[in-house]
């Protein structure tokens, strides 16, 4: 499953976030002091500046905050998936994630829609969270 698509470097710090993705759980880091989610990655929590963390699987579960129609091609890879969403969807614990919503027409992704997350592979280590419209 190659893809010419810029695919993200793992690390030390996002493996994880990725294995978890690639065995079909949404996985973010939680503080070890305040237990705050973070979302994106970092070695430090935003909350409380603590370098101690954790990862929890999360629901995968939200809401869309936001979502836009891109219909113009800024990476050659794109060309024949314009037009398409890209959302940030508000998770139901807390953190806001920028991804796709998937399983609709671009144009019909609406601010308060409930998503759920799915995972599409692209090689034997990524597999990216996307969302799909979800039945609550």
């Amino acid at each position: 499953m190659a893809s010419e698509k810029p695919l993200p470097e793992l690390g030390e710090l996002n493996t994880p976030f990725w294995h978890a993705a690639r065995a079909g759980t949404l996985a973010m880091q939680e503080c070890g002091d305040c237990h705050h989610i973070r979302y994106p990655i970092s070695h430090v929590c935003p909350k409380c500046l603590s370098e101690t963390y954790g990862w929890t699987a999360l629901s995968g579960r939200g809401t869309v905050f936001s979502s836009i129609v891109f219909h113009q091609v800024y990476h050659p890879a794109y060309k024949g998936e314009v037009p398409y969403n890209v959302s940030i969807v508000q998770l139901d614990e807390g953190p806001r994630m920028v991804s796709n919503v998937v399983g609709v027409p671009p144009s019909e992704v609406a601010v308060g829609q409930r998503v759920a997350v799915v995972f599409d592979p692209v090689n034997d280590e990524i597999a990216i969270p996307r969302f799909r419209p979800a039945d609550d």
